[in-house]
């Protein structure tokens, strides 16, 4: 597949919800109100800033939540979304700031709605995270001291999730997924994307490095499960 065809693939696959819909699917499924609901920036799935209105008996619970539409392909794996929120969830309890998943009101981690577009019936997975704060590293002047912080956190990270046991975790094993290290050849589709840029020859050397390099060591390596927004990280086998 070419990367036009590729991007038109994924443009297809891609939610497409209006705030309108937003706001009745975390009505309908996990059984909030809704007073306030926003787009935020989002790859291939789609996100939304949700404000809920809260009764009185549920004062004291939280206001603000993420709703995560997974886009069409994505949602074509339950498993490996529901081992995604089972990661979070495991982090939270060994005190990771994390978001907390949200029950629907059937009590799952997360629902399957379908909605006809262009002429076709597309199911897509909707979850709903309580929302953190903050700003995204991007936006933020780079420091060594950042650097250091964000470093010694992803050890934290890798560490922690050594523990980590679900038996869905083999669902996070693609060899073809695009965010596997493994997988870096497979960015040379996407390179007519950045013309015949410095950029272009940048990373042209870099993936022709790791071919030479890398690729021939991968044996060597310790292996990681990687899912989409991020990876588990374990001994192999996992």
């Amino acid at each position: 597949m070419s990367s036009g065809e590729d991007s038109r693939s994924w443009a297809l696959a891609k939610p497409a919800f209006t705030e309108a819909q937003a706001s009745a699917l975390v009505e309908s499924v996990f059984g909030f109100r809704v007073s306030k609901v926003r787009p935020l920036p989002s790859y291939d799935d789609q996100n939304f800033h949700v404000c809920v209105s809260r009764s009185q008996d549920a004062a004291d619970g939280p206001a603000e939540y993420v709703l995560k539409i997974s886009n069409a392909e994505a949602s074509k794996h339950p498993d490996v979304i529901d081992v995604q929120s089972r990661i979070i969830e495991f982090l939270r309890a060994a005190g990771f700031p994390t978001a907390s998943v949200c029950r629907t009101k059937a009590g799952g981690l997360n629902s399957v709605v379908a909605v006809d577009r262009d002429s076709s019936v597309r199911s897509y997975v909707v979850r709903l995270l309580t929302y953190l704060p903050g700003r995204p590293v991007a936006e933020l002047p780079v420091s060594s001291q950042l650097l250091y912080d964000i470093g010694r956190l992803a050890a934290k990270l890798d560490r922690t999730l050594e523990e980590f046991r679900h038996p869905g975790v083999r669902s996070l094993r693609r060899e073809d997924f695009i965010w596997n290290l493994k997988s870096v050849p497979l960015l040379e589709q996407y390179l007519d994307a950045l013309g015949q840029s410095r950029n272009r020859a940048i990373v042209e050397q870099v993936i022709q490095l790791f071919k030479q390099d890398v690729r021939t060591k991968l044996s060597e390596f310790r292996e990681s499960c990687a899912g989409p927004g991020g990876s588990v990280s374990r001994p192999a086998p996992c």
